[in-house]
């Protein structure tokens, strides 16, 4: 900044008007030039220094004699230009710097708005998935309030149980397959294969859930695990058992383990899980079961 008010204060202090002392008309000419530097409100704060030395070149081409005139002449010419070509050159990084800034407000503003329209969206799906978990829960309602008229049914028409039974089982099934596909869409991830058996519904996680010997699960088997835990949590409100496979001993329960803090950690209830590890070999189709009672 010293430096710059020092600079500032030579170019005021070096006469402009040196042609009164000379009649070479490229005195003149080159004040001129000097001058429009400096009402040219793009450059007249710049390359200062450069400025300086072309009045200083003017002053010695003033005072230079008939033999280092031509020298001179040439000197101060260099010097005005160098001075032009200074002050246009800081005055187009100039330009540039400003540009570039109003480009990161842009993109800065238009960052904004996408941020903005993904949480309009966000929300528009989170209400549509709480609509949809509302209807599960109605569906799964109903389902329960068809389960107690059949149970009466059935105590006065036995001839028909194995039919209510079916049906039931039907409408369970039903209201699981509407759990599954709300978790799913409120996930944004796909729930691991499953069936129903007399255990109850069987999720189960393929041997690549964990890498041999490990007990860590995989980056597919966590994307899993969230659509699980969002499927106990919307739909399935029994207890859940999860079983981890492996030859060595401790493995399978580790397993089981590590995906009882994942399910944990997304929102299940810890007293619903119960783990249990198996002393048998994973397969590629099977390294663990999830179990949801009926």
């Amino acid at each position: 900044m010293r430096i710059r008010t020092l600079l500032m204060a030579g170019l005021l202090a070096v006469p402009v008007l040196a042609t009164a002392a000379s009649e070479d008309p490229a005195v003149a000419l080159l004040n001129q030039r000097l001058i429009a530097l400096q009402a040219d409100t793009r450059t007249a704060d710049l390359a200062a220094l450069e400025r300086l030395q072309a009045q200083q070149a003017i002053a010695v081409l003033v005072k230079a004699r008939r033999k280092e005139l031509d020298q001179a002449r040439y000197l101060a010419e260099r010097r005005v230009a160098i001075a032009e070509a200074s002050a246009r050159a800081e005055a187009a990084r100039r330009e540039v710097d400003q540009l570039e800034r109003t480009r990161s407000e842009l993109l800065v503003e238009a960052s904004r708005r996408e941020a903005a329209r993904a949480r309009q969206e966000a929300e528009r799906l989170r209400v549509q998935a709480q609509i949809q978990a509302e209807e599960a829960e109605r569906l799964r309602q109903a389902a329960e309030a068809e389960t107690l008229a059949r149970q009466d049914a059935e105590a006065a028409l036995t001839s028909v149980a194995g039919k209510q039974a079916a049906r039931v089982s039907s409408a369970q099934q039903n209201a699981a397959k509407l759990a599954r596909e709300e978790a799913e869409l409120v996930s944004g991830q796909k729930l691991p294969p499953s069936k129903f058996d007399n255990r109850g519904e069987v999720f189960t996680l393929a041997g690549d859930a964990f890498a041999a010997g490990q007990a860590t699960p995989s980056s597919a088997a966590r994307d899993q695990l969230k659509a699980l835990a969002e499927y106990l949590n919307i739909g399935r409100k029994g207890r859940v058992t999860i079983e981890g496979y492996d030859s060595a001993n401790g493995v399978g329960q580790r397993r089981a383990q590590a995906l009882k803090d994942a399910l944990v950690a997304a929102g299940v209830g810890a007293n619903r899980i119960q783990v249990s590890g198996r002393t048998a070999a994973a397969t590629r189709a099977r390294s663990a079961e999830v179990i949801v009672a009926p």
